[in-house]
């Protein structure tokens, strides 16, 4: 994982991270701008399409400086992407970036919001987006949004009115949005949702614009800004001590996985907003003009707004346990107005005022950070009032009713510790994202509980509620049971708890090919959920192939150990493939899943169950050399990938290359976006070219267009360009047939090209020197040949090879045509060599 952020994000992060799942200890100046917000009573959505997409600098003003409540609604959780900072991608990669944007909203202040979108990729236009995507499904989940969080500004942040200058999944996000805008108010659409929440007309729709939708600031200064409302997101906060960009950038530099680390801004800076729909604007810079966001919105709020100015005027800092019977007496007053949705959102948010105020510390510990069902846990809970009010603790009772008396007046300052043991429910669930818990499509995950729609994780199941008395008026805190603990490196820990299976297993290889009909051994590794797991596993393959022993035993004595049981596995004389899954039985129950556990600085702690399952694929693949070496770019599982089919790989760092370290190899292989993300390779760069020069072979994989570190990406001119084919399933022509790169030692045929994912490539090579052969052409539909997408040059004695074909996506999927594809390339030139030493003998 990269370490090298500037050092203050990193104090930033860390701190955001070790309180994310512990109790709250806000300072005074938070506790204030949390009333602050609680008296303004006015809503933003900003819409968008993936993480990342959104403007950190106008969510964070709009929460810090406005006061609105403010949400973020990403259609997608970015599982099309590419990963930086390790090797998950797709679902996992979601898993990843859904905590990112949580991350970051907990420093800007806003909310998250999600669709069942699924983010199969690079789209080149809203039609395509569009059919991939259940349009109909999408736009009810946006509908529902809005329904539920009943904005009265919607902020776009992409043109619906440009369809194919960008993503389209960015323009799809404006599209959507300016249709749902209209249909969130009519009771004759989406009728089914009206269960969920009742329907709802936002005020204003814009788009969030800026110079470069004109081309140039010299062309954006000429335009008409009549139906604009520009802001200065620069603005400062004594109270944070941070500017508003500042706050922003540490938001957005939660997006790791990305590659979002920035530096923080300063000083004044304009965003501008136009108005597409909606009421006409009466007053140049306020978007809710003309809009009551005061208490007086709320039928019944005046009197309880009348408490809560009060309040805010005469806070006090030093001391602000003195407002708590003001703010009950809000609180109950607040329990018997009319509107739902504001008697929610405001007793929510006035709860844990109050429970700031009286510097409250409730928190509830596990002895471990996961259980299965059926299971025993104990449990510490801490109690503590740090204020001189008359505070009692009543009860404790959890989801299952159990309720658990005390009766006991907390003292000021003095804590109190509790040991219960809760059992968890036999029929429990385990805890999983509830958006893989069953198998979607390509463009739509698939959810079956409505009430889950939207929300960025899932519920937690398993909570405390703390019955409290508070000056006499009974108030009820809800906690989650989390797991705390220490490192002695680290200090104090935090884990969510979760609920897991008795028994998960996964084959250790996700892709097995062999390119022969021997047998191989695979492992199977089995963890336990629980003490003492007795039973068997089997492994389910296809028709073809064969399995032996048929069933092992496994026993398990301690909960979190693992077992490794080895099966041999018989090929087919031909080529063939399938998939391989472990069922592991325990009293007559089966297990079919894989729990997967993501572990990153920056985002809690994530467990994932997923079907269980590795490709199996019989190749016939033939191969020259022997020894590669691989340098490690943005992560990928090339290097595993090349090893499954019998080559030696290395993993090397630039700076251990040298001409002696290089002499070693047959070939180099460069991985994803080393160019990108590796400083020092810059410095090795001519070593690299001596080593093709002198005999060897060099594979260079797709590097983005923008921030290259090097300014020779290749022995000749070489540009890359923007230049990409989504469709996986796009024709591939061959330009040189009769080169050696398709014939030697693998005939490339068109079958090779078939069972590609997600694209053909990306980021091709648009201009290139004479010295360069281009292999292939592809285009998308209606689009110009592609012809860069792998490109071969002799160099000296050697070959240099640029391609911007998704060889990282294709292996993990065990596409078989990638493999003997990338193994030609490798072997390029060694034809010759062989010839050579016949000649020799």
């Amino acid at each position: 994982m990269r370490k090298n952020l500037i050092s203050i994000f990193i104090i930033f992060i860390s701190c955001t991270f070790l309180h994310a799942q512990k109790p709250k200890t806000p300072s005074s100046s938070e506790i204030y701008q949390s009333i602050q917000k609680l008296n303004f009573l006015g809503t933003v959505l900003y819409v968008a399409a993936h993480p990342d997409d959104e403007n950190t600098r106008l969510i964070s003003y709009m929460s810090n400086h406005v006061k609105a409540r403010t949400g973020y609604l990403s259609l997608t959780r970015g599982d099309g992407g590419q990963n930086l900072i390790g090797p998950e991608i797709r679902e996992l990669l979601g898993v990843i970036r859904t905590q990112e944007l949580l991350a970051a909203r907990r420093i800007d202040g806003g909310e998250q919001f999600f669709t069942r979108a699924n983010d199969f990729g690079y789209s080149k236009d809203p039609e395509e987006t569009l059919t991939i995507w259940d349009k109909n499904e999408v736009l009810s989940d946006v509908v529902l949004a809005i329904r539920q969080f009943k904005p009265d500004i919607i902020i776009n942040r992409f043109d619906h009115r440009t369809p194919g200058t960008t993503h389209g999944h960015h323009t799809s996000s404006a599209l959507l949005s300016m249709e749902a805008f209209d249909l969130a108010n009519d009771k004759s659409a989406f009728s089914d949702l009206l269960k969920d929440a009742s329907v709802w007309q936002p005020k204003r729709l814009f788009y969030n614009t800026s110079w470069w939708r004109y081309g140039s600031r010299e062309a954006f200064d000429k335009i008409d800004k009549s139906n604009m409302i520009s802001v200065d997101v620069g603005t400062y906060y004594p109270l944070k001590g941070l500017s508003n960009n500042e706050v922003a950038a540490l938001a957005s530099s939660q997006h790791l996985c990305q590659g979002f680390g920035r530096l923080s801004q300063r000083g004044s800076q304009e965003e501008y907003i136009e108005l597409l729909k909606g009421d006409p604007l009466t007053d140049d810079d306020n978007i809710f003009a003309g809009i009551d966001t005061s208490w007086n919105r709320v039928k019944g709020g005046k009197a309880i707004g009348d408490i809560l100015y009060e309040v805010e005027k005469n806070f006090n800092f030093n001391n602000p346990s003195q407002h708590i019977p003001q703010l009950l007496e809000a609180f109950k007053m607040l329990q018997n107005i009319e509107d739902t949705h504001w008697k929610t959102q405001k007793s929510k948010e006035l709860k844990a005022i109050i429970e700031m105020c009286a510097g409250l510390y409730l928190e509830v510990s596990a002895d471990t950070n996961w259980a299965t069902p059926n299971e025993k846990i104990n449990l510490n809970i801490e109690v503590l009032n740090r204020s001189n009010l008359p505070i009692s603790l009543v009860s404790l009772n959890n989801s299952n009713d159990l309720i658990i008396s005390k009766n006991i007046a907390l003292k000021s300052n003095v804590k109190y510790n509790f040991k219960e043991v809760i059992k968890i429910d036999k029929d429990e669930s385990p805890t999983t994202p509830y958006w893989l818990s069953e198998k979607g499509t390509l463009g739509m995950y698939k959810v079956n509980d409505s009430k889950l729609i939207g929300l960025p994780e899932t519920p937690r199941f398993y909570n405390i509620d703390f019955n409290l008395l508070i000056n006499k008026v009974p108030l009820t805190i809800t906690k989650p049971i989390v797991h705390r603990y220490s490192k002695p490196e680290k200090g104090e820990l935090y884990k969510p708890f979760e609920v897991i299976p008795e028994a998960s297993a996964k084959i250790t290889e996700k892709v097995i090919i062999l390119d022969n009909d021997k047998q191989r051994d695979i492992a199977v590794v089995v963890k336990a959920g629980r003490d003492n797991l007795v039973g068997s596993v089997e492994v389910c393959h296809p028709n073809d192939w064969s399995v032996y022993p048929k069933n092992q035993k496994v026993n398990i004595k301690h909960k979190g150990e693992e077992q490794t049981l080895v099966f041999t596995v018989i090929p087919p004389k031909n080529e063939s493939e399938g998939y391989m899954s472990p069922i592991v039985t325990i009293n007559d129950n089966l297990y079919t899943k894989e729990l997967i556990e993501i572990d990153y600085d920056h985002i809690p702690f994530q467990t994932v169950l997923l079907p269980s399952e590795s490709k199996i694929v019989r190749l016939d693949i033939k191969k020259k050399g022997e020894n590669i070496g691989y340098i490690q770019g943005a992560g990928d599982v090339v290097p595993e990938s090349l090893q499954q089919i019998g080559y030696n790989v290395l993993t090397i760092k630039p700076e251990d290359i040298n001409a002696e370290m290089l002499s070693r190899f047959d070939a180099i292989v460069v991985g994803i976006r080393a160019y990108n993300v590796l400083d020092d390779i810059q410095f090795k760069q001519q070593q690299l070219f001596d080593f093709v020069k002198n005999g060897g072979n060099m594979i260079v994989q797709y590097n983005t267009s923008r921030g290259i570190k090097v300014d020779h990406l290749a022995p000749y001119d070489l540009k890359l360009s923007r230049d990409r084919v989504t469709n996986e399933n796009a024709e591939v022509r061959f330009l040189k047939p009769e080169h050696p790169i398709l014939n030697y030692p693998n005939k490339i045929t068109q079958k090779d090209f078939e069972g590609w994912t997600q694209e053909r490539g990306l980021y091709f090579p648009d201009e290139w020197a004479n010295e360069f052969t281009p292999i292939l052409s592809m285009n998308d539909k209606n689009e110009s040949p592609k012809d860069g997408s792998l490109l071969v040059a002799k160099y000296g004695k050697g070959h240099y090879i640029y391609t911007g074909l998704s060889f990282f996506r294709e292996f993990p999927e065990g596409v078989s045509g990638a493999y003997r594809l990338f193994a030609n390339m490798l072997s390029i030139g060694k034809e010759d060599l062989k010839l050579e030493a016949k000649l020799n003998d």
